[in-house]
């Protein structure tokens, strides 16, 4: 006789996900990305101007978002430009993290 085990269906490494959303669980950091977006590269003077933030309130921000890899960070001279991931950024909008969240058909 032949034992049969029921199949477990295996959890996502939701880890991924948790870092980058909690990253992206503030309205200062989705404002700072959307200027990264539509901008393109910024230094961080510019950036304090545009999100009228302290330069220490800034840098808050902008490590967390460097921790879940949205932005990268270029050093030019003796300032630092940031962008957007896009790679990270196109992965967290695809189809692919839908599929996880919507009940099978």
């Amino acid at each position: 006789m032949e034992l049969k085990i029921p199949l477990v269906e295996e959890t996502p490494d939701f880890s991924f996900y948790e870092k980058r959303f909690k990253a992206l669980a503030d309205q200062k950091r989705l404002h700072l990305l959307s200027i990264l977006c539509k901008q393109g590269p910024r230094c961080v003077c510019d950036l304090t101007e545009a999100l009228e933030l302290s330069q220490s309130k800034l840098s808050y921000h902008l490590k967390i978002l460097l921790d879940a890899d949205t932005i990268l960070k270029e050093k030019k001279g003796t300032w630092n430009y940031y962008r957007i991931n896009n790679e990270v950024i196109d992965h967290l909008l695809s189809e692919e993290l839908c599929c996880l969240f919507r009940p099978a058909k």
